[in-house]
């Protein structure tokens, strides 16, 4: 929690608690939590409420006070605190209330977001206040940000509790702007919010136990869905072969799973979602599709087996956290407010930035997000629904204990980024920041073709080109952080290669980075 809403400070173009996560949590007793923090469209929410015209307008759905569903992280960190933590709110938000009042330089990250937003932000007066200068430029890297009102905010949660976020003042603040900017969030909707607790989704591959996050994550099913298919293929022998074989087989592997997450997946609160498409005998048919030369269409959705749906409650600019401590408690949180700042909106008063989740329904039949997903049905806007995410916090379990968390931020490609961190060290026998610094690839089928990392060898281009995959050469795919136990029995902690930042330990533990604080005690 105090990673969170420190990030909360320092990386609000990704994460805060205008925003929502899903949090795993297994404890040294072995039991689990799977805490649902996603965000819940409002109470006047309705399918209708992003189409213009008899046209969906997407930019409604990203931008402004429609995009906002109710916020769920600090609800979350609030629950996991009282049911597997030690201290207080006021132990994790006061130290980041400093922060947030001192200030403090803004690496290139930040400032490379702010440019890419400015325009956007510029149209929302509070926002501006904060994010860009008196002339209306943004910020830039070595500028200080001070935020006076997030501190204050954060100093008020540790006073009073959640109630002054969700039943009180920043309720009411809330409700008044969105009833002054054509919003439909409103106070009763903040008091209405509960964390929903799931049921994890556990799966095995190659005798390591994979536990995932379960719908409305579909990175959960997902990444248990595609581990099943390549467990039929020997993707060691793929690479010894040619690396052009094992991502060629990998990627058209992620289209099938693509295509079932369009069509199946939602609330499950809402909808049924099948427990069949992790289901290890529909993962043979799927995998039976697979053609080892060329890559194909995948025309539409499988039909899983009846094994029942995942029951009601007992995802580019994200952040995910991993946490584990000697006496065997692990965490893996993945935390959002969706796209670059969100909504662009702050709640006047408060330095909260508020997040754009809405985008994340299927506003209409085939329109697709700002990740280019599209879904059906099941995926409609509706008023108490949880958009689909792609979050993906994920444990790796081997000999009864739990030896990774792992996870990512990059919309859609959070799947793909914790299959292949997964894959790279189970099949490839990476070591952790090998696994993480290797290669990403990514196809979500439809009409975006293959992502690949510029980093990846020419020859496995051409070799990939060969077999009739269009490419889309890119800088960088995502970021991913993870934790392992390594063959010393000592954590070794990754923060992603391509990124500034870096992992931390103490009391022994190691971390390795570049420029890590390998053995900091």
């Amino acid at each position: 929690m105090a990673a969170g809403v420190r990030l909360g400070a320092v990386d609000g173009h990704n994460a805060g608690i205008g925003g929502g996560c899903f949090m795993l949590i297994r404890r040294a007793d072995g039991t689990v939590l799977a805490l649902d923090g996603r965000e819940m469209a409002g109470s006047r929410a309705t399918r209708e409420m992003f189409v213009r015209g008899g046209r969906a307008d997407t930019e409604l759905s990203q931008t402004g006070a429609l995009a906002s569903g109710v916020p769920g992280s600090l609800a979350v960190y609030d629950v996991a605190l009282r049911a597997a933590g030690r201290g207080s709110l006021g132990d994790a938000l006061l130290p980041a209330a400093g922060v947030a009042e001192r200030g403090f330089a803004i690496d290139g990250n930040y400032a490379r977001k702010l440019k890419l937003t400015a325009e956007k932000i510029a149209r929302f007066p509070e926002t501006a206040k904060v994010l860009l200068r008196a002339d209306g430029r943004p910020l830039e890297k070595g500028d200080r940000l001070v935020q006076m009102d997030l501190g204050r905010t954060y100093r008020a949660i540790a006073r009073e509790g959640t109630g002054w976020f969700y039943g009180g003042e920043f309720a009411g603040r809330t409700e008044a702007w969105m009833r002054e900017n054509g919003g439909i969030l409103t106070a009763g909707d903040f008091a209405g919010y509960r964390v929903a607790l799931r049921e994890p989704v556990v799966s095995t591959y190659r005798g390591w136990t994979v536990i995932g996050f379960p719908p409305p994550s579909s990175g959960g099913v997902h990444v248990a869905q595609i581990l099943n298919m390549l467990e039929l293929f020997d993707v060691a022998a793929l690479q010894r072969e040619s690396e052009a074989k094992r991502v060629h087989v990998v990627a058209e592997a992620m289209k099938l799973a693509f295509a079932d997450r369009a069509w199946w997946l939602g609330d499950p609160d809402f909808v049924a979602v099948p427990k069949g498409l992790t289901d290890k005998g529909y993962a043979a048919e799927l995998a039976g599709r697979i053609d080892l030369d060329r890559a194909t269409t995948v025309p539409s959705r499988g039909s899983p087996p009846d094994r029942g749906n995942f029951g009601a409650a007992g995802e580019k600019h994200t952040t995910h956290i991993a946490v584990a401590d000697a006496e065997g408690n692990w965490v893996a949180l993945t935390t959002t407010v969706n796209t670059s700042f969100g909504s662009k909106v702050i709640v006047p008063g408060t330095g909260v930035i508020l997040n754009n989740q809405m985008d994340d329904f299927a506003i209409a039949p085939g329109v697709a997000n700002a990740f280019g997903l599209v879904g059906n049905e099941n995926n409609a806007v509706e008023a108490g629904k949880r958009p689909l995410s792609s979050m993906s916090p994920t444990l790796l379990v081997r000999g009864g204990k739990v030896v990774m968390t792992v996870g990512a931020a990059g919309g859609p490609k959070i799947i793909t980024q914790v299959l292949l961190a997964i894959s790279n060290v189970v099949d490839l026998g990476d070591d952790l920041e090998t696994a993480l610094t290797r290669a990403r690839f990514h196809d979500q089928g439809a009409k975006t073709g293959l992502w690949v990392e510029e980093t990846m060898a020419g020859g496995t281009l051409e070799g990939l080109r060969g077999r009739g995959h269009r490419l889309e050469v890119v800088a960088l795919s995502g970021a991913t952080n993870a934790i392992m136990i390594g063959s010393d029995r000592m954590f070794v902690g990754v923060a992603e290669p391509r990124l500034e930042g870096r992992a931390a330990g103490v009391a022994g533990g190691r971390v390795t980075k570049r420029q890590s604080d390998r053995g900091r005690k």
